[in-house]
């Protein structure tokens, strides 16, 4: 299920629901890789520039259009969905530590594709 929720009072969040019915465990979606749809993307974000259009929570949610009204949406089967890719590519993962909060960001819970221009924040050491 898609978990869509207000940051800071401007930005949509959104994150994939991971654990049973009515526990608190989902994951954050904070970037993609554009393949499709990137002209009306840059219409959504009125950017040009491809890595900075999902860069980021808030900038993902506004080029996808995703907002507060397709949290509870099925991601199966529902207006937006997560499927399995068609062919196995294989990605060296990095893990680091969380970013953009306060409480436990000493955690490593963040998982990226290493040296990824795609990511919402690079990390130099990677």
């Amino acid at each position: 299920m898609a978990y869509v929720y207000l940051s800071y009072g401007i930005h949509n969040c959104f994150n994939v629901t991971s654990g049973m019915e009515g526990r608190g465990e989902a994951v954050l979606i904070r970037a993609l890789q554009p393949v499709e749809g990137i002209g009306l993307m840059q219409q959504n974000r009125m950017v040009r520039g491809m890595t900075d259009l999902c860069s980021g929570p808030g900038k993902l949610c506004q080029a996808l259009s995703i907002d507060r009204n397709l949290s509870g949406v099925s991601l199966m089967n529902g207006e937006i969905q997560i499927q399995i890719p068609r062919s196995t590519v294989e990605f060296n993962i990095a893990i680091t530590k969380r970013i953009g909060i306060t409480k436990a960001a000493g955690l490593a819970r963040r998982f990226l594709i290493r040296n990824s221009k795609w990511v919402s924040r690079r990390i130099s050491s990677l």
